[in-house]
């Protein structure tokens, strides 16, 4: 009876008006926290691919044993961008599962922001730590396959087998791409107004497209215009994402005022509000339709801003979605994720290990604010920076849920190695270690 007390005072105590700032506040610091941070990443790598025609994916797909090591080089920028860059680079075929590994393996998140902030010398031992077992586990994976076979048939009901130790298969002993009716031209095909002509599909997503073809060049015009505006409150909420971390991420009440109060506000609202357009709308009338892909190369400046733009917007409607629900279910339940985590002795970091399942940057931000105040030791932080996959699951999870599961799994392993042992290694085991 004790046990459930906590949750049913939680439950009487919430209101509609705790449910609306929830949402208010969840939609407002999902986008400047994460989307601006991420939007800035999947650029730089999109006008790199641009400005060199595509030769860095050639050169990725040439070279298979520096795969691993690009992908956990793409996790260690702090945020989710560069992760999320190698999702689609996978479900393409172009990159190996131990290359997905590593990515998600070395991926800092967001909370990555707050560490480097008040915790520098402890962002450079974890992440470092991250970094090496990124790479060694993620070769592993490729060369030894460690039972990956066995956990893909253990998850075989939820989506398509994915892979046996190698490249994304349509089953364990079999080659070929994760979904093997993937086009990566998406047979689209753009009409002169700037949308997109698709081959007709049925229920609701046909009947829109029907819709959106009749008419193209309002929409287009309008999407454009969406876009543009996007691309603005992006960097206004990158700035004020910056100041938000330099601050030491203080609480930002809701303001309209020319301070920086109102730029987080203001981008952040209307930075989700557009992303949902551009999700929703938008991709159907100027982009491909698809998101989660990586272009071979790009026509124009513009045509990288715009799928840099799209990427992100995908990855907004799920990280406010998980925001959304870790706020509500704590606030609901009661229960403090952060309190469960602070354990004692080695469960500390196997709670770290284990926080890191959960996908989304929310809890683990909590988790470095927590470790930030002297509450948590070096090794949680260490397992948490190891297992956590952050925003870059969610481009995974939306393409293919089996391999996300099966990939998260497998990042929680040396997790829990490395967590555990750094457990019994002076100074590592001590509480707010690098902590300014």
């Amino acid at each position: 009876m004790c046990a459930v007390t906590p949750a049913l005072s939680a439950l009487a105590a919430f209101t509609l008006a705790d449910a609306a700032d929830i949402f208010v506040f969840s939609v407002r610091d999902g986008f400047v926290q994460v989307s601006a941070f991420v939007a800035v990443t999947v650029l730089l790598f999109s006008y790199v691919q641009y400005r060199t025609g595509g030769r860095l994916v050639t050169y990725l797909t040439e070279n298979e044993r520096v795969q691993p090591l690009a992908g956990a080089l793409l996790g260690l920028t702090p945020g989710c961008g560069g992760a999320i860059i190698a999702m689609p680079l996978y479900i393409r075929g172009t990159v190996s599962f131990g290359t997905v590994i590593a990515a998600l393996a070395a991926t800092a998140g967001d909370s990555a922001f707050v560490i480097l902030a008040l915790a520098p010398e402890a962002a450079a031992y974890a992440y470092g730590l991250a970094f090496v077992s990124a790479v060694l586990f993620g070769h592993a994976v490729d060369r030894y396959g460690l039972g990956v076979a066995r956990v893909d048939r253990a998850v075989s009901r939820i989506s398509r087998p994915i892979t046996d130790g190698g490249f994304a298969t349509t089953n364990v002993a079999a080659g070929g791409p994760s979904h093997p009716d993937y086009d990566p031209d998406d047979h689209a095909h753009r009409d002169p107004n700037g949308g997109c002509e698709r081959a007709p599909r049925d229920g609701v997503r046909g009947a829109w497209n029907r819709f959106a073809r009749r008419f193209t060049p309002a929409l287009a015009t309008f999407s454009h215009l969406v876009h543009v505006v996007w691309w603005v409150v992006a960097f206004a909420g990158l700035a004020a994402g910056v100041l938000y971390l330099a601050r030491g991420a203080p609480e930002v009440p809701l303001s309209l005022a020319p301070t920086f109060f109102g730029l987080f506000t203001v981008a952040g609202l209307v930075g989700t509000t557009a992303s949902f357009y551009l999700h929703f709308v938008g991709r159907d009338v100027i982009g491909t339709g698809r998101t989660g892909r990586i272009r071979d190369d790009f026509e124009s400046t513009y045509a990288t801003f715009q799928h840099a733009a799209m990427e992100t917007s995908m990855v907004t409607v799920w990280v406010i979605v998980a925001y959304l629900a870790y706020e509500y279910a704590v606030a609901l339940s009661g229960v403090e994720i952060a309190a469960l985590a602070a354990a004692a002795g080695v469960l500390a970091p196997v709670a770290g290990a284990l926080l890191g399942l959960i996908p989304g940057c929310g809890p683990q931000i909590v988790f470095a604010q927590v470790y930030a105040e002297g509450a948590l030791p070096f090794s949680a932080l260490t397992a948490n920076a190891v297992s956590q996959d952050g925003d870059a699951l969610f481009p995974l999870m939306a393409i293919d849920m089996k391999a996300a599961i099966v990939a998260t799994i497998y990042t929680t392993l040396p997790a829990l190695v490395v967590g555990v042992a750094l457990h019994y290694l002076w100074p590592y085991s001590q509480f707010g270690f690098g902590v300014l």
